[in-house]
């Protein structure tokens, strides 16, 4: 049984909850509006893109050559050690040169010995030809001089040609420079019996330098006829060169597999040291293409779609790409983007379809 309200306590209750109701009212028109959102953007351009390919390499010299002796012997001595900067005409060691200097000798007194005999011989065929001219002399006795004397003269040519022989091999004990460098690499050590032909100093020539690399076969078959790479320090990427392929190996290497490519650098910084590491770069399929950093993507049931920014509204709109490839920093877009368009790239994940946005200059 419901007990009986009086009338005035039921005229205060409306008025309360009507004075709760205004005072709600007043309090939400009194919140401020949503402020725009700040997000970074850029605008969207076409730009040449490829595969960029890497490969780590060393730099050397253009000509490298390895000097030895012509003859062989025991060496007595080297004048330079790996590192070492040489000039033309610099000796570079030496071998023992008593066995040679005695041939020398010898080929001296054999010289000597044989110009004798054919100034005797020619002083005997002019006597015989004097004779022979008053009719005192047989003609048989005119052709044994005349024999004579080619004979003599045959045994000093010969006696002359070991000579010269002689006096090379005892020039050849020494090792000169034929061009100005820098020492690579040394093949023997004082003290040592070397032969003929042997590698005592490895030489790189100035006049240019290498950057070499071994190349996959796959990518020396999808590689462009004659590609821009670049070549960079290893530990030091901001020192860089420009190159150019100058030679590929007609062979792979019968271990790797790999192709020994030779690039040669334009222009090389001073950094750049023979035998320092690097590393190449070169960009392969350039075509023209849309590429957006790899923040701006995010999802749309799903797939991918990037935040669009209308410019006139400075509002959000939600658009599906279509995307070609990953990078590693970037995305290539296939489709769903056009030049001009302006992506944003940080806080796309708490936007929303139509909310306003406050851009920074945009950036390209």
């Amino acid at each position: 049984m419901i007990s009986h309200i009086p009338p005035h306590l039921i005229r205060l209750a409306c008025v309360l909850a009507l004075a709760g109701f205004l005072a709600g009212c007043d309090e939400s028109e009194d919140e401020p509006p949503a402020q725009p959102r700040p997000v970074r953007t850029v605008t969207v351009e076409e730009r040449l893109a490829g595969e960029t390919v890497s490969l780590a390499g060393t730099v050397e010299s253009q000509t490298q050559v390895d000097l030895g002796f012509r003859i062989g012997g025991r060496m007595v001595e080297r004048l330079v050690n790996v590192g070492d900067t040489v000039e033309a005409g610099q000796a570079l060691a030496s071998l023992d040169p008593m066995d040679e200097e005695n041939g020398r000798r010898a080929a001296e007194a054999n010289l000597t010995a044989a110009e004798a005999q054919l100034s005797e011989a020619r002083a005997t065929h002019n006597r015989q030809r004097q004779l022979f001219d008053r009719g005192l002399l047989a003609r048989a006795g005119l052709e044994r001089a005349e024999a004579a004397l080619a004979s003599a003269n045959s045994a000093t040519d010969a006696a002359a040609a070991q000579f010269a022989i002689a006096t090379r091999r005892l020039n050849d004990t020494a090792l000169f420079a034929d061009a100005p460098g820098v020492v690579t690499a040394v093949g023997a050590e004082p003290g040592e019996v070397v032969a003929s032909g042997r590698m005592i100093v490895q030489i790189a020539r100035d006049g240019g330098m290498d950057a070499v690399f071994d190349v996959p076969a796959a990518l020396i078959e999808t590689s462009p006829a004659d590609p821009e790479i670049t070549v960079a320090l290893s530990q030091t990427p901001t020192v860089s060169a420009r190159g150019r392929i100058r030679e590929v190996a007609p062979r792979a290497d019968t271990v790797t597999g790999t192709f020994r490519v030779r690039v040669g650098l334009i222009e090389p910084p001073p950094e750049l040291r023979l035998g320092s590491t690097v590393t190449g770069r070169a960009v392969f399929g350039e075509i023209s293409s849309i590429q957006i950093p790899a923040s701006a993507l995010t999802s749309n049931d799903g797939a991918p779609a990037v935040w669009i920014v209308d410019p006139a509204s400075s509002t959000v709109a939600l658009h599906p790409v279509q995307v070609e490839r990953y990078l590693p920093a970037s995305v290539v877009i296939a489709g769903g983007l056009s030049p001009g368009d302006i992506v944003v790239t940080a806080g796309v994940q708490v936007l929303r379809p139509g909310q306003s946005v406050r851009l920074p200059e945009a950036e390209s």
